[in-house]
């Protein structure tokens, strides 16, 4: 891997319109590199920097998986504890179960209770309704939404244990963190992971620093080209998994952690084994099926490559010839942002940008294009 050949690649990738701006970072060798370009926004001229700040979304559910299992390891949760004892909104959740004769959606009380477990590894049932159609067709039928049935708990779209379904169960598990705790899980977060790691610049708020080096927003506009978007909500109670804001050299140092063979100093071995090992590969681990195009293009993740989901990340099971080996860990967030931590190797790598709909075909290709390059000689 050249410095110089990784900087052609995000250069390229703006020229052909894959990002208005880009952030690219590898740790190899033990060595963490940087690369940018293009700029802040269409709206912002100023060049982008190794230094900028982005809404990281689903990145943020490795983070919040990790802080989990860390508690897991010190006695303070239980990955099958029913998680109706400390949350009792979801002590009895209700199964979507296909249409009564009126036509309207029919639930039914779960067989089993939801775990720490099932929802770390997506197998709860609990999904996101725009990756899930049947999600959203009950809210279209009920009039309500995602948001709107959180304090009762919303419906599940398959039996715990029965299915992967992408969803909010991450969310859940912060929630679990703070009954835990005691403290928010902003708190929390801080104390066993940014401090410790050196991770300046990730928060759920962020201050004036951070707000003034935030990439800005975008969504592709009818002709393919980028127009300023809002910045996409985040409610506090769904922070767990989507709430961070962070760098792509913050993201790194966490992602070291995770591969490194003594957690970093803040990840015991049982966190670790939790990471890294298959936990589910029910259903088709890690594809999803957007319900809402402007938000998200269907996502098929490495085509071909036996794939699971650990109590964190997905996982390839096999070699990608070239790339990463396989026990691989990877995901991203649904502003394209993008990475994935080789413990084998000792490789790891981000390739940050700001717009939506998610699964853009164009930063894809430069994700995998970035990470080809990282294991080049």
């Amino acid at each position: 891997m050249t410095s110089e050949r990784m900087q052609a690649l995000l250069d390229e990738a703006v020229t052909r319109g894959a990002a208005p701006g880009l952030v690219a970072g590898v740790l190899r060798d033990g060595e963490a590199r940087f690369w940018a370009a293009g700029a802040r926004g269409v709206a912002d001229p100023t060049p982008m920097d190794p230094d900028a700040v982005f809404w990281i979304a689903s990145c943020t559910k490795a983070i919040t998986s990790a802080a989990a299992l860390r508690l897991v390891e010190q006695g303070a949760l239980d990955l099958d504890e029913p998680v109706g004892v400390r949350i009792p909104a979801l002590a009895e959740p209700q199964v979507l179960d296909g249409t009564g004769p009126d036509g309207r959606p029919r639930l039914r009380a779960a067989r089993r209770p939801l775990t720490l477990r099932s929802l770390l590894s997506h197998t709860s049932g609990l999904a996101y309704d725009f990756f899930s159609a049947e999600l959203a067709g009950y809210f279209a039928a009920t009039g309500g939404s995602l948001a709107g049935s959180l304090a009762s708990g919303p419906p599940l779209v398959f039996e715990p244990g029965e299915g992967w379904q992408y969803g909010i169960g991450i969310d859940v598990a912060g929630w679990l963190i703070e009954h835990a705790t005691g403290q928010t899980l902003a708190a929390h977060l801080d104390e066993a992971f940014f401090r410790p790691l050196g991770m300046t610049s990730s928060s759920f708020e962020p201050g004036p620093d951070l707000t003034s080096r935030m990439a800005g927003m975008h969504r592709r506009g009818a002709d393919g080209g980028f127009e300023p978007a809002e910045r996409f909500p985040s409610a506090p109670v769904l922070h767990g998994g989507g709430g961070l804001n962070s760098t792509a050299g913050d993201y790194l140092r966490f992602l070291a952690a995770v591969i490194a063979d003594d957690g970093g100093g803040v990840l015991g071995p049982a966190a670790l084994r939790g990471l890294r090992e298959p936990a589910a590969q029910a259903g088709q681990a890690g594809c999803l099926a957007t319900t809402m195009p402007p938000l998200s293009h269907d996502f098929r993740p490495m085509p071909g490559t036996p794939l699971s989901w650990t109590l964190g990340f997905l996982r390839n099971d096999a070699d990608v010839p070239g790339a990463r080996r396989a026990g691989s860990l990877a995901w991203g967030g649904l502003a394209n942002c993008y990475y994935w931590a080789d413990p084998a190797s000792g490789v790891a790598g981000v390739l940050f940008g700001q717009f939506l709909p998610f699964a853009d075909p164009g930063m894809l290709a430069t994700f995998e294009a970035v990470e080809r390059a990282a294991y080049e000689a």
